[in-house]
Protein backbone atom coordinates (compact mmCIF):
# COMPACT_ATOMS: atom_id res chain seq x y z
CA UNK A 1 0.00 0.00 0.00
CA UNK A 2 2.83 2.44 0.63
CA UNK A 3 4.60 1.74 -2.67
CA UNK A 4 1.25 2.39 -4.07
CA UNK A 5 1.18 5.83 -2.50
CA UNK A 6 4.48 6.82 -3.26
CA UNK A 7 4.33 6.39 -6.77
CA UNK A 8 0.85 8.16 -6.98
CA UNK A 9 2.95 10.96 -5.31
CA UNK A 10 5.61 10.73 -7.89
CA UNK A 11 3.23 11.06 -10.77
CA UNK A 12 0.85 14.01 -9.49
CA UNK A 13 3.63 16.12 -7.57
CA UNK A 14 4.52 19.17 -9.48
CA UNK A 15 7.22 20.62 -10.01
CA UNK A 16 7.59 23.98 -7.57
CA UNK A 17 10.94 24.87 -8.09
CA UNK A 18 9.56 27.80 -9.88
CA UNK A 19 8.36 29.20 -6.52
CA UNK A 20 10.37 31.95 -4.62
CA UNK A 21 11.30 30.28 -1.05
CA UNK A 22 9.27 31.82 1.50
CA UNK A 23 8.53 31.20 5.24
CA UNK A 24 5.67 32.14 7.62
CA UNK A 25 5.99 35.82 7.96
CA UNK A 26 7.20 36.79 4.65
CA UNK A 27 4.95 38.98 2.80
CA UNK A 28 4.29 36.99 -1.28
CA UNK A 29 2.40 37.48 -3.79
CA UNK A 30 0.45 34.37 -4.97
CA UNK A 31 -1.15 34.46 -8.92
CA UNK A 32 -2.99 32.04 -9.29
CA UNK A 33 -5.74 30.94 -12.28
CA UNK A 34 -9.33 31.38 -12.37
CA UNK A 35 -11.49 30.04 -14.76
CA UNK A 36 -14.90 31.73 -15.80
CA UNK A 37 -16.60 29.78 -18.65
CA UNK A 38 -14.35 29.56 -21.41
CA UNK A 39 -11.95 32.54 -20.19
CA UNK A 40 -9.00 32.03 -18.25
CA UNK A 41 -7.31 34.67 -16.68
CA UNK A 42 -4.50 35.17 -13.75
CA UNK A 43 -5.57 36.86 -10.25
CA UNK A 44 -2.76 37.80 -7.89
CA UNK A 45 -3.29 37.66 -4.13
CA UNK A 46 -0.72 39.94 -2.03
CA UNK A 47 -0.49 39.25 1.74
CA UNK A 48 1.57 37.32 4.94
CA UNK A 49 1.93 33.29 4.87
CA UNK A 50 0.61 32.86 8.27
CA UNK A 51 1.05 29.17 7.97
CA UNK A 52 2.80 26.13 5.89
CA UNK A 53 1.15 22.92 6.50
CA UNK A 54 1.69 19.15 5.68
CA UNK A 55 3.64 17.46 3.38
CA UNK A 56 4.18 15.86 0.28
CA UNK A 57 1.56 16.41 -2.35
CA UNK A 58 -0.98 17.43 -0.19
CA UNK A 59 1.62 20.46 1.67
CA UNK A 60 -0.41 23.91 1.46
CA UNK A 61 -0.15 27.30 2.55
CA UNK A 62 -1.77 30.15 4.11
CA UNK A 63 -1.79 33.46 3.35
CA UNK A 64 -3.77 36.61 5.07
CA UNK A 65 -4.56 39.88 3.92
CA UNK A 66 -6.60 42.91 4.95
CA UNK A 67 -8.89 43.75 2.12
CA UNK A 68 -11.24 46.86 3.07
CA UNK A 69 -10.75 46.87 6.67
CA UNK A 70 -11.91 42.78 6.41
CA UNK A 71 -8.86 39.99 7.37
CA UNK A 72 -9.22 38.03 4.03
CA UNK A 73 -7.43 34.37 4.29
CA UNK A 74 -6.76 31.82 1.77
CA UNK A 75 -5.60 28.42 1.54
CA UNK A 76 -3.17 27.27 -1.55
CA UNK A 77 -1.80 24.21 -2.22
CA UNK A 78 1.63 23.67 -3.01
CA UNK A 79 1.11 21.51 -6.15
CA UNK A 80 -1.87 22.69 -7.61
CA UNK A 81 -2.11 23.43 -11.07
CA UNK A 82 -4.07 27.01 -10.29
CA UNK A 83 -1.52 28.29 -8.64
CA UNK A 84 0.87 30.50 -11.88
CA UNK A 85 3.53 31.32 -9.48
CA UNK A 86 4.32 32.69 -5.52
CA UNK A 87 6.85 35.37 -5.52
CA UNK A 88 8.46 36.18 -2.04
CA UNK A 89 8.00 40.34 -1.56
CA UNK A 90 9.35 40.93 1.86
CA UNK A 91 11.11 38.54 4.86
CA UNK A 92 9.31 38.72 8.13
CA UNK A 93 11.03 38.07 11.21
CA UNK A 94 9.05 36.31 13.11
CA UNK A 95 9.51 33.43 15.80
CA UNK A 96 7.04 31.12 15.25
CA UNK A 97 5.93 28.83 12.49
CA UNK A 98 2.23 29.48 13.25
CA UNK A 99 1.26 33.22 13.09
CA UNK A 100 -2.44 32.84 14.55
CA UNK A 101 -2.40 35.94 16.49
CA UNK A 102 -2.37 38.46 13.52
CA UNK A 103 -6.49 37.31 13.32
CA UNK A 104 -6.64 38.84 16.77
CA UNK A 105 -4.83 42.21 16.04
CA UNK A 106 -5.78 45.13 13.51
CA UNK A 107 -3.91 48.41 12.70
CA UNK A 108 -0.14 48.47 12.58
CA UNK A 109 0.34 45.78 14.98
CA UNK A 110 -0.47 43.27 12.54
CA UNK A 111 1.78 44.33 10.57
CA UNK A 112 5.17 41.91 10.43
CA UNK A 113 8.76 43.45 10.94
CA UNK A 114 10.53 43.19 7.79
CA UNK A 115 14.06 40.96 7.72
CA UNK A 116 17.04 44.08 7.48
CA UNK A 117 20.27 42.21 5.77
CA UNK A 118 23.18 43.83 4.48
CA UNK A 119 24.23 44.84 1.27
CA UNK A 120 27.67 42.82 1.17
CA UNK A 121 25.19 39.57 2.35
CA UNK A 122 22.59 40.07 -0.11
CA UNK A 123 25.65 39.76 -2.93
CA UNK A 124 26.46 37.04 -1.21
CA UNK A 125 23.37 35.23 -1.68
CA UNK A 126 22.40 36.79 -5.05
CA UNK A 127 24.24 33.98 -7.30
CA UNK A 128 22.70 31.32 -4.95
CA UNK A 129 20.04 28.95 -6.07
CA UNK A 130 17.02 28.76 -4.13
CA UNK A 131 18.02 25.45 -2.22
CA UNK A 132 21.76 26.79 -1.30
CA UNK A 133 19.98 29.92 -0.21
CA UNK A 134 17.58 27.72 1.74
CA UNK A 135 20.43 25.93 3.76
CA UNK A 136 21.99 28.85 4.37
CA UNK A 137 19.18 30.38 5.84
CA UNK A 138 18.56 27.32 8.38
CA UNK A 139 22.36 27.18 9.02
CA UNK A 140 22.41 30.69 10.41
CA UNK A 141 18.64 31.42 11.50
CA UNK A 142 18.59 28.46 13.79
Amino acid sequence: MNDLMNFVEQQTARDITDYDFFKSGDTVAVSYKIIEGSKERIQIFRGDVIQIKGSGISKTFTVRKISHGVGVERVFPFNSPAVASVKNLKKGNVRRARLYYLRELTGKSARVKEKQFTKKLEASLKGKTRRATWAWEEKVYK
